[in-house]
Order: structure tokens, then sequence, then C-alpha cells
């Protein structure tokens, strides 16, 4: 069985003087979670097999953070889907099966919904969230987990 760990982006800082929105940098709350979300993923032993990450600013440097702060590394890919797509193109991205464990760093509310929409779940994503879905061969999964990152913080 294959799964995916959707990460939402950490806390943006929305004073950064960014000339739009996909260029929006994180701010240094985000940037201690996004730390501690890529500690987490190492100690845990859940190091992503495959990372797609928006193109974003923000999900590109939560990713950057992660991997530096928990000594990983992992085959990244950028995925416009997952900034100019629907939640069907995210949905999609994880259905691919490209890897044994995908990550997939996007956005809200699109995260929360597809991970709505594959488990049935009823989920919130707030900034720098995790959550793992185990796929089924037919498309649906089931959540295993979600953290959310004042879980991670304060270790």
């Amino acid at each position: 069985m294959s799964a995916v760990i959707f990460l939402r982006h950490a806390k943006s800082d929305w004073h950064a003087g960014a000339s739009n929105d996909i260029e929006r940098p994180l701010n240094q709350r985000g940037r201690q979670a996004a730390a501690a979300v890529g500690r987490f993923l190492a100690e845990s032993g859940h190091v992503p097999d495959l990372v797609l990450c928006s193109p974003a600013t923000r999900t590109r440097q939560t990713l950057e953070l992660a991997m530096e702060a928990g000594g990983w590394t992992s085959p990244t890919e950028t995925a416009d889907e997952l900034y100019y797509g629907s939640v069907n193109h995210m949905i999609a991205l994880a259905c691919q099966r490209r890897a044994p464990v995908t990550m997939l760093v996007g956005h809200e509310p699109t995260t929360s919904t597809a991970i709505g929409r594959l488990t049935g779940a009823d989920v919130r994503m707030p900034t720098a969230a995790l959550a793992r879905v185990s796929l089924n061969p037919d498309n649906t999964g089931q959540l295993d987990w979600l953290i959310p990152p004042r879980l991670l913080t304060d270790r």
C-alpha cells in the first residue's frame, strides 16, 4: 500500500513586501515550525521517498528548512498544480503512486479538502501541519495521523 504525506506550508509573512502571493516568504514562527516538522519526519521514520512541492516561495522554504533540520534528502519536484490547480489536481497527484510514500507540500483549503475527499475525514490543516493518508487501490484512503505543529515545536 502506498501513502501520501500532506504538508501545508508553514506560517508566512504577510508584511514581507512580496509583490504577489506566490512570492510571500515564511515568517520566523514558520521557519521554526518547518524545522520541527523535518526533525519529526526523520525521528519517526516517515521521510518521504518523493516530494512534490508547490512553486510558491513559502512552500519551497518550508520544504528546504524541513529537509535541512531533519537531515534527510528526498528527490523533489515542483508541481505547479499544487499552487494553480484544484482539489482534483491534488488528488490526482496523490494517487499517481509514483513512490511508496509521496509528500505533497501545498496550501489551504485545497489540502484539507483533498484529504477529506480521499478519506471521508473532516480535517483542518493549520500552517505546517502534517497528515499521512494510506491509499487503497481504488484511490480512497485512510487517515493515519494528523499532526499540528504545536505538538512539535516545544520538543
